[in-house]
């Protein structure tokens, strides 16, 4: 099985519902589990950065289960389909996600420590040149870090309430 060709076809369903695919898991477990997260795009289109809705996942849920099966991109004995958003908490993956979540607060594991830091937690304050910019407060202290895109292992949105 290619995750790339399953991503493909995942993506021609999103694109066509005017939405993106964020990621795509296979899991091999108690059952074999295919993991669609799809996500909607900020734009002119969608002014106030709103998620994924319930429907948005029954749609490609629909769609993509006629492609896997006729195009038979997932051999082998049953599995299960599931579309997901990418949810509160979402990973960041690529460079586009740390301009877009600018101000929100993240949580970054590092390949290589930084300043020390092998994780670090801070306000995201833009992507330039192959750099995440991050900003950290300590008490009454602001500091911005500067930390290479290549060098970051994981990545996610902090939920604040």
């Amino acid at each position: 099985m290619e995750l790339g060709k399953i991503r493909e076809a995942a993506q021609r369903v999103a694109v066509s519902l005017g939405l993106d695919v964020f990621d795509v898991e296979w899991k091999i477990g108690k059952e074999r589990l295919l993991r669609v997260y799809i996500d909607r795009l900020p734009g002119p289109q969608n002014p106030d950065d709103l998620g994924v809705s319930h429907n948005d996942c029954q749609q490609v849920s629909e769609q993509l289960s006629v492609i896997l099966d006729v195009e038979e991109l997932v051999p082998g004995p049953a599995y299960t389909l599931e579309i997901s958003s990418p949810g509160l908490d979402r990973k960041l993956i690529k460079p586009a996600d740390y301009e877009r979540f600018v101000g929100r607060l993240a949580k970054i594991w590092l390949a290589d420590p930084v300043n020390k830091q092998a994780f670090l937690e801070g306000r995201l304050a833009g992507y330039a040149d192959g750099m995440v910019k991050v900003t950290q407060r300590s008490k009454d202290q602001e500091k911005q870090i500067e930390i290479p895109y290549a060098g970051i292992k994981k990545a996610n949105l902090v939920v604040e309430l």
